[in-house]
């Protein structure tokens, strides 16, 4: 298995194509427009962001901010403390985006085969296209954080702990996530109705998503997931 992001070194190219801090240099744009543009969309947000709902409703606009400069700043700390470690290549923002394209394209492609076809649906329309812009933003930042690099990656190490082999204990934590990453979009007042077939490839999707970022690294999912998401709500919704 190739290196990732905050995991210990699995031998392959990943890693020194896209490091930590390279990674959240890249991502902090799709972070930023989520971050500022969900004051326009609410009360419409990503599910996987429980704390912006929370500061929202228990606080005032000026605590919001103040709570993001915070996280800004801890990001900002993290990428600092990587100097002399890492090398910002801003270079590889062009590459990044075009492999993530890639990948969504054909994953959301598929998806979109599968929801006309076999599922006779059409893509939910959230709140048009800006709202739709926002929200794919804040899945692919949020949801890639949540369920890959802090679920998916403490599953890994729990299960290492635990004297699982490491394949077994990637694709337990890889099924495991992937499970929790399809059933939270079924929760909540902006949930979807329950149904097997959506469940079903939405799980596979997370699989997908998983093993990119396993493979791949941390910001190539989440430009993937946000791509997609764009894709399949924007330009085919």
């Amino acid at each position: 298995m190739s290196g990732r992001e905050g995991a210990p070194s699995q031998g392959g190219k990943s890693e020194s194509r896209y490091n930590l801090l390279t990674s959240l240099v890249l991502v902090s744009p799709l972070f930023l427009i989520y971050q500022i543009g969900v004051l326009i969309t609410w009360p419409l947000y990503n599910g996987a962001d429980l704390i912006t709902r929370l500061l929202i409703e228990k606080s005032n606009l000026i605590g919001y901010l103040a709570i993001n400069v915070g996280a800004v700043a801890i990001l900002v700390s993290i990428a600092g403390s990587r100097k002399g470690k890492d090398t910002v290549r801003p270079a590889q923002f062009v590459p990044l985006l075009l492999e993530s394209a890639f990948y969504a394209f054909f994953l959301g492609s598929a998806i979109i085969f599968v929801m006309a076809r076999l599922l006779r649906m059409a893509p939910p329309q959230m709140g048009g296209v800006l709202g739709n812009f926002i929200m794919s933003a804040g899945a692919g930042v949020h949801e890639e954080l949540l369920f890959r690099l802090l679920l998916m990656n403490g599953l890994v190490m729990l299960f290492e702990g635990l004297k699982f082999g490491k394949l077994e204990s990637f694709l337990s934590a890889l099924v495991f996530s992937s499970t929790l990453f399809s059933a939270i979009h079924h929760l909540g007042p902006l949930g979807d109705p329950w149904s097997l077939w959506v469940f079903t490839f939405r799980l596979l999707a997370g699989i997908v998503f998983g093993v990119i970022y396993w493979y791949r690294g941390f910001a190539v999912a989440v430009y993937t997931h946000a791509l997609y998401d764009m894709y399949v709500l924007i330009f085919r919704g």
